[in-house]
């Protein structure tokens, strides 16, 4: 039977059970469940008195594992992608940029396309990864899009899984043309998936933030005709001659910056016509000599038009970025009532752990934003900028900056410690750069903060819930070994105390944001660290958080919420991977949390750890919920649930 004979019947068997297909299976279209990114489903079958009756309802398991298995020089990554489904037929992507369509009743796979993407070598930056795809569909046409980790846009027929031959060529699009100026494909990949708006498809691209060469690939945006994949427009991010921002890159700067990508999702408001991109740092993340200025578009939210590109508002949450503080997730589209007004509004998450919520048409802050000082560097060429935009609201919803206030008290002796430990580093508030002397603690670290995991929204009570991990880095300024420029920075981890975090708790938490005031409801940890310790013999109970990635879903009646963890992606011999080890999830859980309170529900035990967004949706009267688990070194699964 074919692909598209197969899908069919899928959708017919939907149909009589007796019921409209529309009201028999509730659909996640998008991503983030929506293209406002709100990681929000209306079901309310699995409510806080029936999540403890939750059973496993099916497993898929991803075609990655075989390839891994028969390929053993591949190393994929943790596998994140968070799946799509239209009525009744789940779409997902795997870590090798391969793309399946399942029956989301019964985990029975329908058709898989491999691009074979994986035989071009490993893909910059973060290697074999890959988050999701888009949906678009017009009558019967009904298609996959999606970016590849080596390089290209390809649209695929969704009833059958074969490449659509009058898109492109032939169905795909290289990315690595077309550019401003000439990509290696070994320096360019995708690995989040496109938004599409009033047709049009846009997509970002993974861009590696070391200047492996002079002129890395930009990261410039683009938009394509969901029909004929015909190129409409780029938005340069690094701006060129005349245009807007270039004023903001000294010294002609904007002839060689790169990087200054979108490597995570978008969302997109269709009654507008707008798309926002959050874009992340350029290159080189630590040290910015080379790019004098404050360096538009780089770490900024950018609105634009969906069928002509053109900018709308802009937003730059850092000036010169020395932090890889680039833009981590997707924002919210927000509609909230705001001082007895209904505002349209979107709610940027970021790594420094800071909510930018803005009027989505205008760009205009709902609450003042302020420039404030921050410290100078002393690295020889580099010239931070003086000055970081601060949000009067809503407060920080993480951790930030690092000082002889933050270190462990639990006893006196562990404080002791701790301190000692921390004199081996260049420590300060948020925004304090790099030094050469020593290594400097990032409080938030480069990843998080928020991550790409995002945040949900509640249209229902305006609430925000914000995941967010507690994790410093450590970076050391050196010499590279390239020629181009004149210092780079690595990061590292910061040393333990006995095995514990430097820095106090909780070391993961969510933070539900009141958007119609600006404030905070609650805030909870999520997640415990080993109690087997004996350094935290008669801690208090109460929950520590551990420091490791949370992916949230907000339904209807709960708050749920799965911890990533680590996939043991090394086990090299060193401080560094030792101290991984100790915070590892190594009891991994899907969680379900009271909306209103933040108090936890009830747990539901994984095989392993989370890897991706949980997601919902419902098919013939049932609600599933589904979660990514697994990849590099352990099996690459999809998990779904329901209620018996």
């Amino acid at each position: 039977m074919n692909a598209r004979k197969n899908c069919v019947l899928v959708w017919a068997a939907l149909l009589v059970i007796g019921a409209p297909l529309a009201a028999r299976a509730q659909n996640w279209p998008s991503y983030g469940g929506d293209k406002a990114s709100a990681k929000y489903s209306p079901l309310s079958q699995i409510a806080a008195a029936s999540f403890a009756r939750l059973k496993p309802s099916w497993t898929w398991r991803s075609p990655e594992n075989d390839i891994v298995k028969a390929n053993p020089d591949l190393k994929t990554w943790a596998w994140e992608s968070t799946p799509l489904v239209v009525d009744g037929i789940l779409y997902t992507s795997t870590s090798l940029s391969q793309v399946a369509a399942v029956n989301a009743a019964t985990g029975k796979t329908l058709w898989i396309y491999d691009p074979e993407s994986w035989r071009a070598g490993t893909p910059p930056n973060q290697g074999f990864v890959h988050r999701g795809v888009a949906y678009w569909a017009r009558g019967n046409d009904r298609r996959i899009l999606y970016g590849t980790g080596d390089g290209y846009l390809v649209a695929l027929d969704a009833w059958t899984g074969k490449q659509v031959p009058g898109f492109g060529n032939k169905g795909r699009i290289d990315l690595t043309e077309g550019l401003g100026r000439p990509a290696d494909r070994k320096l360019y990949a995708v690995t989040s998936p496109p938004v599409i708006c009033r047709d049009v498809i846009v997509v970002g691209s993974s861009i590696l933030d070391f200047p492996f060469q002079r002129g890395m690939p930009r990261g410039d945006l683009r938009g394509f005709d969901v029909r004929t994949g015909k190129q409409l427009w780029i938005f340069h991010s690094v701006p060129t001659e005349g245009e807007v921002g270039v004023d903001t890159w000294d010294k002609e700067s904007w002839k060689t910056a790169g990087a200054t990508n979108v490597w995570t999702a978008m969302s997109a408001d269709e009654s507008l016509g707008y798309i926002y991109a959050p874009f992340s740092t350029p290159d080189n993340d630590y040290f910015g000599a080379d790019r004098p200025g404050a360096g538009l578009f780089g770490e900024s939210l950018v609105a634009l038009a969906a069928r002509t590109g053109r900018r709308i508002w802009h937003f730059q949450t850092v000036h010169h970025g020395l932090w890889d503080y680039d833009l981590p997730a997707a924002p919210n589209l927000v509609d909230i009532q705001l001082d007895g007004k209904l505002v349209k509004g979107v709610a940027q998450v970021s790594k420094q752990g800071f909510c930018y919520v803005f009027d989505r048409a205008t760009g205009a802050p709902l609450w003042p934003i302020e420039e404030r000082p921050v410290a100078k560097s002393d690295v020889p060429g580099e010239a931070a900028w003086p000055t970081q935009p601060i949000p009067t609201r809503p407060p920080p919803f993480d951790r930030q900056g690092f000082t002889e206030a933050d270190v462990i008290d639990f006893t006196p002796e562990l404080r002791k410690e701790a301190l000692a430990i921390l004199a081996k580093y260049h420590h300060g508030p948020l925004f304090t750069p790099p030094t050469l002397d020593k290594p400097t603690i990032m409080l938030p670290g480069h990843a998080g903060g928020a991550s790409w995991a995002g945040a949900a929204f509640d249209p229902a009570t305006g609430t925000l819930y914000v995941p967010s991990m507690t994790m410093p880095f450590a970076v050391r300024m050196s010499r590279p070994p390239v020629p181009h420029t004149a210092y780079y920075g690595s990061f590292g981890y910061v040393e333990s105390v006995r095995g514990l975090p430097l820095w106090k708790p909780p070391y993961a938490r969510i933070t539900a944001i009141d958007l119609t005031t600006g404030s905070h409801r609650w805030m909870t940890p999520v997640g415990d660290l080993d109690r087997t310790n004996p350094a935290l013999a008669g801690v208090d109970r109460m929950p520590l958080g551990r420091p490791a990635r949370v992916h949230v879903l907000a339904t209807k009646t709960l708050l749920f919420a799965a911890q990533e963890g680590t996939t043991q992606r090394a086990r090299a011999a060193s401080a560094d991977y030792a101290m991984v080890a100790e915070f590892e999830v190594r009891d991994p859980k899907l969680l379900a949390f009271d909306k209103a309170t933040g108090a936890l529900i009830g747990e539901l035990a994984l095989p392993r750890n989370a890897s991706g967004a949980p997601m919902t949706y419902a098919v013939g009267g049932k609600q599933f919920l589904v979660v990514a688990t697994g990849g590099s070194n352990l099996p690459a699964e999809l998990l779904a649930f329901r209620l018996p």
